[in-house]
């Protein structure tokens, strides 16, 4: 399996919308990989990890086949995870071509904000080539492509079921873990006696202690400790972290540097790992 990040930030990206603080200013000057869109990934080029507002934009830069998806799933109902109005853009005379089914997978508050953006189509054929499944936690379900998923309870959103996400396909399994804190309790429980290859973690808070509704490196760290404790993850497990927000002012050099040092991968728009 392959994971490829198509965008790391956090929801104003990086550089940020309006913003005029140094970290700005600085990842601006600088260009690269201090450069970040807002956060999305995917997996093998087949399961795309949320649907935001920089879709089109990775799809220009980061080559995503975007009318060869046929599985999104989305984590929870924030904006920069979730902008379903661009999915009506599939239908005709948007687009053309022979176009398979895409199945989106989210919560009851993902259904609502795209039960609202349907309700504005104007194409002839959009449910038959969009269609939603709501997703429950804890309950697998497989997709069109011969992935077993697994919704998680996330720590993030506490008016909401925010989900994250394990992906499970040919032995191999990634744990994607965009946005929560440290995991609830139920969450733990269900995952003893998996055998996990990959874990991506929230760092949005980059060095800040938190852990609470987002990560940073030691909130990682701290469920690293709990995953390899009860037997989740082995020696040959690969850490990576993402989602990260201007507000933890690091580089992308620098936040690099401690990754490195907690034998944590640093994720850019662009970076992929094999499993």
């Amino acid at each position: 399996m392959r994971i490829r990040y198509l965008g790391t930030a956090a929801a104003e990206g990086w550089p940020a919308l309006f913003c005029q603080c140094e970290a700005c200013r600085k990842a601006a000057s600088l260009g690269g990989k201090n450069i970040r869109t807002r956060a999305q990934a995917v997996i093998d080029e087949k399961i795309l990890m949320d649907f935001g507002p920089d879709t089109y934009l990775h799809m220009l830069q980061q080559g995503l086949d975007l009318p060869s998806i046929q599985t999104v799933l989305i984590t929870h109902s924030h904006q920069d995870h979730c902008y379903p109005h661009e999915l009506l853009l599939r239908g005709e005379p948007y687009a053309h071509g022979d176009l398979g089914v895409l199945t989106v997978y989210g919560c009851a508050e993902v259904k609502a904000k795209y039960d609202e953006a349907a309700g504005q189509n104007d194409s002839s054929n959009f449910e038959q080539v969009v269609r939603f499944e709501e997703v429950h936690e804890f309950m697998p379900f497989e997709t069109a492509e011969g992935y077993l998923v697994t919704p998680l309870l996330a720590r993030h959103n506490p008016q909401e079921k925010c989900l994250i996400y394990l992906v499970e396909k040919d032995g191999k399994t990634i744990f994607y873990g965009h946005d929560s804190g440290i995991y609830p309790e139920e969450t733990w429980e269900y995952l003893t006696g998996k055998k996990i290859d990959l874990v991506s973690f929230d760092c949005t808070n980059v060095l800040h202690p938190d852990g609470n509704y987002h990560m940073g490196i030691p909130a990682a760290l701290q469920a690293r400790e709990r995953f390899i404790s009860i037997g989740i993850c082995s020696e040959q497990t690969q850490y990576v972290i993402s989602h990260f927000s201007h507000n933890g002012i690091l580089m992308h050099d620098e936040i690099k540097a401690v990754g490195d040092r907690e034998n944590l991968l640093t994720a850019w728009d662009g970076f992929y790992v094999d499993i």
